[in-house]
């Protein structure tokens, strides 16, 4: 079985074949930052450029059977970086994907998703 190892700061509710589970945070959070630039305005408001960036040195070495959750937000800033692994993936947040409550609210997504 494959371990999933959540970088996220918040617990995940996995809800796909039947079962749910709770996949609880590690500790380590992988995080983007980001810097912006006022481009222009609109109407007397700004409009920024922001850009999105990590440091690759946090991000833990690949291990077998291994694969890290992360946000979508550092899943696309790794896949701007051309980082070439695998071994990262974020929760499936489609509307196919999502499960919701009869309120409407989020209670679990039903897989992940890869950029």
């Amino acid at each position: 079985m494959t371990n999933l190892v959540n970088m996220t700061p918040h617990a995940l509710n996995l809800v796909g074949n039947g079962d749910a589970v709770t996949l609880q945070p590690s500790g380590i959070v992988l995080r983007a930052v980001s810097s912006a630039t006022v481009t222009d305005t609109v109407n007397g408001f700004a409009v920024s450029r922001q850009v999105f960036s990590m440091d690759l040195d946090t991000l833990p070495d690949p291990q077998p059977d291994t694969v890290y959750v992360v946000s979508t937000l550092v899943l696309h800033v790794l896949k701007s970086l051309n980082l070439t692994r695998v071994d990262f993936v974020s929760p499936d947040t489609s509307p196919a994907s999502v499960v919701r409550d009869d309120k409407g609210q989020v209670v679990g997504v039903k897989g992940f998703q890869i950029l």
